[in-house]
C-alpha cells in the first residue's frame, strides 16, 4: 500500500486517509492508484460495509497534481466515476479547502460531512482548462446548471452553498467532524449488507434506463429484497424489539 494513503479498519468501516498533506493532498498518480485499489479491495471484503474517506492536514484535497500529465493515465477518469460502480457507500469527512479534482472526489462520495469554514471551488478555468473528466459525476450530484456555473466561473464558495447544492450533506464544527462522519459511516455499516448492495446496484443501473425500464427494475429489486432472509429478520427484530442479526453478514 502507498505511503500516501493510510488504510485502517474500524469495525465494519474501512477508513481511507489522504496522507500527502505536504503537497496539499494533490492527487498524483500514486495516490490515485492507491485510492482505487483500496476502494476495490474494500468492495470485495465481506467484513467491510462502508468506507470513510478523510485527509490529513489543513487542506482536504487541492485537486490533481499539476506536475504530472493526467491525460496519460486512465486512473483520473476511473477515480472520478468510481462512486457509480461501488455497492458499498463512501462517507467523506472534509476539512479545509476542496479544489478542482477534489470536487470530483467528493462528487463520488455518497454522504459528505464538512467542517465549518471549509471552502470549495472548481478552479480549472483559471488555468485554461475545463473540468471535463469530473463534470459528469458533479452534474449528477448537484445538477448540470449548478455544475456549469461553478466550472465557468472558477469561484470559491463556502459550506452554506455546498450544503444547499447537495455537494455536502451536513456541516459540523471541526472538533466534531471525525466523530460525526465516523458515526454516519458506522450507522450505514450496521444495516443489512444485502439491502445496501441491492439498493446501490439499483441506483447505479436505473440511471442508465428509461422510466419504464427503471420502474420494472424497481419492482424486481423490491420483490427480491422482500423474499430475502434479511427482510424477514428485520421484521422479526422490529416485532421483538431487538437489534437485527443480518443473515447476509455471515
Amino acid at each position: 500500500m502507498s505511503s500516501l494513503l493510510k488504510v485502517s479498519q474500524e469495525g465494519r468501516v474501512r477508513r481511507l486517509t489522504l496522507a500527502r498533506s505536504e503537497k496539499a493532498n494533490a492527487l498524483n498518480r500514486e495516490l490515485r492508484h492507491a485510492l482505487l485499489r483500496a476502494m476495490h479491495e474494500a468492495e470485495d471484503d465481506a467484513a467491510t460495509a462502508s468506507l470513510l474517506l478523510d485527509a490529513e492536514g489543513k487542506i482536504f484535497c487541492s485537486g490533481v497534481d499539476l506536475d504530472e500529465d493526467p491525460e496519460t493515465d486512465p486512473s483520473y477518469e476511473r477515480l472520478f466515476s468510481v462512486g457509480s460502480r461501488l455497492t458499498k457507500p463512501i462517507v467523506a469527512a472534509v476539512q479545509g479547502p476542496v479544489l478542482a479534482g477534489g470536487i470530483g472526489l467528493l462528487s463520488n462520495c455518497h454522504c459528505v460531512v464538512a467542517a465549518m469554514g471549509s471552502s470549495f471551488g472548481l478552479t480549472e478555468m483559471r488555468l485554461g482548462m475545463f473540468p471535463v473528466i469530473l463534470f459528469r459525476s458533479l452534474a449528477h450530484a448537484v445538477g448540470q446548471r449548478c455544475a456549469l456555473e461553478w466550472a465557468l466561473t472558477g469561484r470559491i464558495f463556502q459550506t452554506d452553498e455546498a450544503l444547499r447544492s447537495g455537494l455536502i450533506h451536513a456541516v459540523a464544527p471541526e472538533f466534531e467532524l471525525d466523530d460525526r462522519a465516523t458515526a454516519l459511516a458506522t450507522q450505514i455499516a450496521s444495516f443489512s449488507p444485502a439491502a445496501i448492495r441491492a439498493g446501490m446496484s439499483f441506483v447505479h443501473h436505473q440511471a442508465t434506463l428509461d422510466d419504464e425500464a427503471a420502474g420494472r427494475l424497481a419492482v424486481q429489486t423490491r420483490g427480491e429484497l422482500a423474499h430475502a432472509p434479511d427482510y424477514a429478520e428485520g421484521i422479526a427484530a422490529l416485532k421483538e424489539k431487538r437489534q437485527p442479526v443480518w443473515p447476509s453478514r455471515d
